[in-house]
C-alpha cells in the first residue's frame, strides 16, 4: 500500500473526499514528525510506539575498498509495533 491508496482507504472509511483525506494523512504525519524532532515519543495505543534513539559513533568498513571508515553518531527514527498490530500480522 502507498500513500495514495492509503489516502483513498482514509475516504472510503470515513466517509470524505480525497482531498480531506489527504490533508489528515499530512496532519497526521506532520505530528509525528514534529514530536519526533522534540524529542518526544508518540504512542498509539494497539498500534504502536515512534521514538527517537541515539546512535553511538563507530568504526565502518567499506565493503569496496575495505578501508576503514568512521561513522558519526546520530539520531534515528524507531517504530516499535504494538500488541494488537503484532497479533495481526501473525
Amino acid at each position: 500500500m502507498n500513500r495514495q491508496d492509503l489516502i483513498d482507504k482514509i475516504a472510503e472509511e470515513a466517509d470524505v473526499t480525497k482531498k480531506a483525506a489527504n490533508l489528515a494523512l499530512k496532519a497526521v504525519i506532520d505530528g509525528i514528525t514534529l514530536s519526533l524532532e522534540n524529542g518526544d515519543k508518540v504512542s498509539l495505543v494497539g498500534f504502536g510506539t515512534f521514538k527517537v534513539t541515539h546512535r553511538k559513533a563507530r568504526t565502518g568498513v567499506n565493503p569496496q575498498t575495505k578501508a576503514k571508515i568512521n561513522i558519526p553518531a546520530r539520531n534515528v527514527p524507531v517504530f516499535k509495533a504494538g500488541k494488537k498490530l503484532k497479533e495481526a500480522v501473525k
